[in-house]
Protein backbone atom coordinates (compact mmCIF):
# COMPACT_ATOMS: atom_id res chain seq x y z
CA UNK A 1 0.00 0.00 0.00
CA UNK A 2 1.53 3.61 -1.54
CA UNK A 3 0.22 5.73 2.09
CA UNK A 4 -1.03 9.26 0.88
CA UNK A 5 1.32 12.24 1.45
CA UNK A 6 0.32 14.01 4.65
CA UNK A 7 2.60 16.44 6.06
CA UNK A 8 3.75 16.27 10.02
CA UNK A 9 6.23 18.56 9.95
CA UNK A 10 6.15 20.34 13.28
CA UNK A 11 3.82 17.70 15.20
CA UNK A 12 6.08 15.66 17.55
CA UNK A 13 4.91 11.85 17.02
CA UNK A 14 5.74 8.92 19.72
CA UNK A 15 5.03 5.28 18.46
CA UNK A 16 5.27 2.52 21.29
CA UNK A 17 7.03 -1.14 20.46
CA UNK A 18 8.26 0.73 17.32
CA UNK A 19 11.73 -1.48 17.11
CA UNK A 20 10.26 -3.64 14.54
CA UNK A 21 6.80 -4.75 13.13
CA UNK A 22 3.65 -3.01 13.24
CA UNK A 23 5.47 -0.05 15.34
CA UNK A 24 8.35 0.36 12.78
CA UNK A 25 6.15 0.41 10.01
CA UNK A 26 3.85 2.74 11.81
CA UNK A 27 7.00 5.12 12.61
CA UNK A 28 8.65 5.00 8.93
CA UNK A 29 5.25 6.25 7.86
CA UNK A 30 5.56 9.61 10.26
CA UNK A 31 9.07 10.22 9.17
CA UNK A 32 8.42 9.79 5.81
CA UNK A 33 5.97 12.38 6.71
CA UNK A 34 7.65 15.09 8.00
CA UNK A 35 7.28 14.38 11.84
CA UNK A 36 9.61 14.88 14.70
CA UNK A 37 9.55 11.63 16.00
CA UNK A 38 10.10 9.35 19.01
CA UNK A 39 10.53 5.98 19.18
CA UNK A 40 9.97 3.70 22.45
CA UNK A 41 10.51 0.32 22.96
CA UNK A 42 11.57 -2.64 25.91
CA UNK A 43 13.50 -4.05 23.05
CA UNK A 44 17.45 -3.97 22.83
CA UNK A 45 17.02 -3.61 19.17
CA UNK A 46 15.38 0.23 19.37
CA UNK A 47 18.58 1.70 19.20
CA UNK A 48 19.18 0.55 15.32
CA UNK A 49 15.87 1.04 14.90
CA UNK A 50 15.74 4.75 15.60
CA UNK A 51 19.32 5.02 13.38
CA UNK A 52 17.64 3.21 10.28
CA UNK A 53 15.08 6.06 10.80
CA UNK A 54 17.61 8.80 11.59
CA UNK A 55 18.79 8.26 8.11
CA UNK A 56 15.31 7.70 6.38
CA UNK A 57 14.21 11.03 7.48
CA UNK A 58 17.45 12.88 7.79
CA UNK A 59 15.97 14.09 11.26
CA UNK A 60 17.47 12.78 14.24
CA UNK A 61 14.60 9.93 16.06
CA UNK A 62 14.63 9.79 19.56
CA UNK A 63 15.04 6.30 20.98
CA UNK A 64 13.72 5.84 24.48
CA UNK A 65 14.12 2.13 26.35
CA UNK A 66 11.08 1.60 28.24
CA UNK A 67 9.11 -1.07 29.93
CA UNK A 68 5.35 0.19 29.38
CA UNK A 69 4.17 -1.82 32.29
CA UNK A 70 6.15 0.36 34.75
CA UNK A 71 5.46 4.16 35.97
CA UNK A 72 8.99 4.63 36.54
CA UNK A 73 10.32 3.37 33.64
CA UNK A 74 7.74 5.31 31.68
CA UNK A 75 7.98 8.90 33.84
CA UNK A 76 11.84 8.49 33.19
CA UNK A 77 11.65 7.96 29.81
CA UNK A 78 8.89 10.97 28.80
CA UNK A 79 11.26 13.18 30.99
CA UNK A 80 12.80 14.86 27.84
CA UNK A 81 9.84 15.53 26.21
CA UNK A 82 8.29 18.72 26.00
CA UNK A 83 5.19 18.15 23.79
CA UNK A 84 3.40 15.09 21.90
CA UNK A 85 1.14 15.81 19.43
CA UNK A 86 0.41 12.34 18.58
CA UNK A 87 0.81 8.92 20.85
CA UNK A 88 0.84 5.86 19.13
CA UNK A 89 0.17 2.89 22.01
CA UNK A 90 1.51 0.03 19.76
CA UNK A 91 3.61 -1.71 22.13
CA UNK A 92 2.22 -5.36 22.60
CA UNK A 93 2.39 -8.88 23.40
CA UNK A 94 0.71 -11.66 21.25
CA UNK A 95 0.73 -15.02 22.58
CA UNK A 96 -0.70 -18.22 22.95
CA UNK A 97 -2.77 -19.03 26.29
CA UNK A 98 -5.08 -22.68 26.18
CA UNK A 99 -7.09 -22.48 28.75
CA UNK A 100 -6.54 -26.39 30.14
CA UNK A 101 -2.51 -26.05 29.12
CA UNK A 102 -1.12 -27.72 32.38
CA UNK A 103 1.69 -25.75 34.62
CA UNK A 104 2.09 -22.37 35.74
CA UNK A 105 3.40 -20.93 32.41
CA UNK A 106 0.22 -20.29 30.76
CA UNK A 107 -1.19 -18.44 33.92
CA UNK A 108 2.56 -15.98 34.12
CA UNK A 109 2.28 -15.54 30.11
CA UNK A 110 -1.98 -14.39 30.83
CA UNK A 111 -1.34 -12.08 33.04
CA UNK A 112 1.79 -10.44 30.99
CA UNK A 113 -0.40 -10.32 27.87
CA UNK A 114 -3.54 -8.46 30.03
CA UNK A 115 -0.52 -5.97 31.62
CA UNK A 116 1.30 -5.03 28.94
CA UNK A 117 -1.52 -4.66 26.10
CA UNK A 118 -4.15 -2.74 28.74
CA UNK A 119 -2.42 -1.46 31.56
CA UNK A 120 0.80 -1.02 30.13
CA UNK A 121 -1.29 0.83 27.26
CA UNK A 122 -3.54 3.24 29.51
CA UNK A 123 -0.39 4.04 32.43
CA UNK A 124 1.67 5.52 28.72
CA UNK A 125 -1.86 7.26 27.93
CA UNK A 126 -2.13 8.65 31.56
CA UNK A 127 1.60 9.76 31.84
CA UNK A 128 1.72 10.96 28.50
CA UNK A 129 -1.54 13.36 28.72
CA UNK A 130 -0.15 16.32 30.20
CA UNK A 131 2.22 16.90 27.11
CA UNK A 132 -1.03 16.51 24.90
CA UNK A 133 -2.17 19.62 23.59
CA UNK A 134 -5.71 20.11 22.76
CA UNK A 135 -5.99 19.11 18.82
CA UNK A 136 -4.12 15.79 20.24
CA UNK A 137 -4.27 12.57 18.75
CA UNK A 138 -4.19 9.14 20.44
CA UNK A 139 -3.89 5.84 18.83
CA UNK A 140 -4.20 2.28 20.08
CA UNK A 141 -3.33 -0.54 17.76
CA UNK A 142 -6.12 -2.87 18.42
CA UNK A 143 -6.45 -6.07 16.11
CA UNK A 144 -9.35 -7.92 14.10
CA UNK A 145 -9.52 -10.09 16.96
CA UNK A 146 -10.53 -7.60 19.12
CA UNK A 147 -14.13 -7.89 17.81
CA UNK A 148 -14.42 -11.69 17.67
CA UNK A 149 -13.16 -15.05 19.03
CA UNK A 150 -9.96 -17.31 18.31
CA UNK A 151 -9.59 -20.23 20.41
CA UNK A 152 -6.40 -20.48 22.28
CA UNK A 153 -5.71 -16.72 22.05
CA UNK A 154 -8.10 -16.04 25.30
CA UNK A 155 -5.41 -13.71 26.63
CA UNK A 156 -4.71 -11.82 23.64
CA UNK A 157 -8.01 -11.49 22.31
CA UNK A 158 -9.24 -10.35 25.36
CA UNK A 159 -6.47 -7.56 25.60
CA UNK A 160 -7.43 -6.45 22.15
CA UNK A 161 -11.32 -6.15 23.28
CA UNK A 162 -10.16 -4.29 26.41
CA UNK A 163 -8.66 -2.26 23.69
CA UNK A 164 -11.29 -1.06 22.33
CA UNK A 165 -13.36 -0.21 25.84
CA UNK A 166 -10.09 1.93 26.42
CA UNK A 167 -10.67 3.84 23.21
CA UNK A 168 -14.26 4.47 23.57
CA UNK A 169 -14.19 5.44 27.35
CA UNK A 170 -11.03 7.44 26.84
CA UNK A 171 -13.09 9.28 23.70
CA UNK A 172 -15.59 10.18 25.43
CA UNK A 173 -13.69 11.62 28.37
CA UNK A 174 -10.84 13.50 26.59
CA UNK A 175 -13.54 14.99 24.10
CA UNK A 176 -13.52 18.40 26.20
CA UNK A 177 -9.77 18.56 25.94
CA UNK A 178 -10.14 18.23 22.24
CA UNK A 179 -8.05 15.44 21.66
CA UNK A 180 -9.11 12.42 19.40
CA UNK A 181 -8.98 9.01 20.85
CA UNK A 182 -8.52 6.04 17.74
CA UNK A 183 -7.67 2.41 16.61
CA UNK A 184 -6.83 0.89 14.11
CA UNK A 185 -7.66 -3.05 13.89
CA UNK A 186 -4.96 -4.65 11.55
CA UNK A 187 -5.70 -8.28 10.32
CA UNK A 188 -2.96 -10.17 9.71
CA UNK A 189 0.58 -8.44 9.38
CA UNK A 190 3.83 -10.47 8.40
CA UNK A 191 5.09 -9.40 11.40
CA UNK A 192 7.62 -12.40 14.17
CA UNK A 193 4.60 -11.67 16.38
CA UNK A 194 2.24 -13.21 13.74
CA UNK A 195 3.90 -15.70 12.34
CA UNK A 196 4.84 -17.14 15.78
CA UNK A 197 1.29 -17.40 16.51
CA UNK A 198 0.94 -19.31 13.17
CA UNK A 199 3.59 -21.82 14.10
CA UNK A 200 2.52 -22.17 17.27
CA UNK A 201 -1.13 -23.22 16.15
CA UNK A 202 -0.08 -25.38 13.58
CA UNK A 203 1.90 -27.53 15.84
CA UNK A 204 -0.84 -28.29 18.43
CA UNK A 205 -2.75 -28.53 15.22
CA UNK A 206 -0.53 -31.17 13.48
CA UNK A 207 -0.33 -28.84 10.59
CA UNK A 208 2.42 -27.24 9.05
CA UNK A 209 2.76 -23.43 9.33
CA UNK A 210 2.33 -22.66 5.59
CA UNK A 211 -1.17 -24.44 5.41
CA UNK A 212 -2.53 -22.50 9.18
CA UNK A 213 -1.57 -19.41 6.85
CA UNK A 214 -3.19 -20.51 3.48
CA UNK A 215 -6.07 -20.74 5.64
CA UNK A 216 -5.71 -16.89 6.80
CA UNK A 217 -5.38 -16.00 3.21
CA UNK A 218 -8.30 -17.74 2.14
CA UNK A 219 -10.58 -15.97 4.45
CA UNK A 220 -9.68 -12.66 3.12
CA UNK A 221 -10.96 -10.68 0.34
CA UNK A 222 -8.11 -9.73 -1.08
CA UNK A 223 -5.32 -12.15 -0.73
CA UNK A 224 -1.90 -12.19 0.12
CA UNK A 225 -0.49 -11.03 3.61
CA UNK A 226 0.17 -7.24 4.64
CA UNK A 227 3.60 -6.18 4.89
CA UNK A 228 4.16 -3.91 8.34
CA UNK A 229 4.56 -0.92 5.98
CA UNK A 230 1.05 -1.35 4.74
CA UNK A 231 -0.20 -0.32 8.12
CA UNK A 232 1.46 3.70 8.11
CA UNK A 233 -1.85 5.23 5.71
CA UNK A 234 -4.53 4.55 8.21
CA UNK A 235 -2.13 5.99 11.13
CA UNK A 236 -1.41 8.88 9.03
CA UNK A 237 -5.04 9.50 8.30
CA UNK A 238 -6.26 9.30 11.46
CA UNK A 239 -3.81 11.59 13.26
CA UNK A 240 -3.93 14.20 10.12
CA UNK A 241 -6.37 16.97 9.56
CA UNK A 242 -8.54 14.93 7.80
CA UNK A 243 -9.39 12.64 10.53
CA UNK A 244 -10.14 15.72 12.71
CA UNK A 245 -13.74 14.81 13.30
CA UNK A 246 -13.33 11.00 14.00
CA UNK A 247 -12.85 9.72 17.41
CA UNK A 248 -13.79 6.92 19.62
CA UNK A 249 -13.94 4.67 16.29
CA UNK A 250 -12.11 1.44 15.55
CA UNK A 251 -10.80 1.23 11.77
CA UNK A 252 -10.29 -2.58 10.55
CA UNK A 253 -7.55 -3.05 7.84
CA UNK A 254 -7.78 -6.80 7.27
CA UNK A 255 -8.26 -7.13 3.41
CA UNK A 256 -11.59 -8.15 4.21
CA UNK A 257 -11.59 -11.02 6.36
CA UNK A 258 -13.75 -9.94 9.23
CA UNK A 259 -16.49 -7.74 7.30
CA UNK A 260 -17.82 -6.48 10.57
Amino acid sequence: MTAPRYDFSGRRVLVTGASRGIGYGIAEGFARAGAELTVLADDPGLSEAAARLTALSGRPVEALPCDITDEASVTAALAGLERVDVLVNNAGLERITPIAAEGPEVVETFRRVVEINVVGSWLMTRLCLPLIPEGGRILFTASIWSKVGVAEFSAYVASKHATLGLVRSLARELAPRGIAVNAVCPGWVRTEAALRSARESAARRGLTEEAVLDEVVAAQAFGGLMEPSDLAAPYLFLASDAGRDITGQSLTVDRGETMI
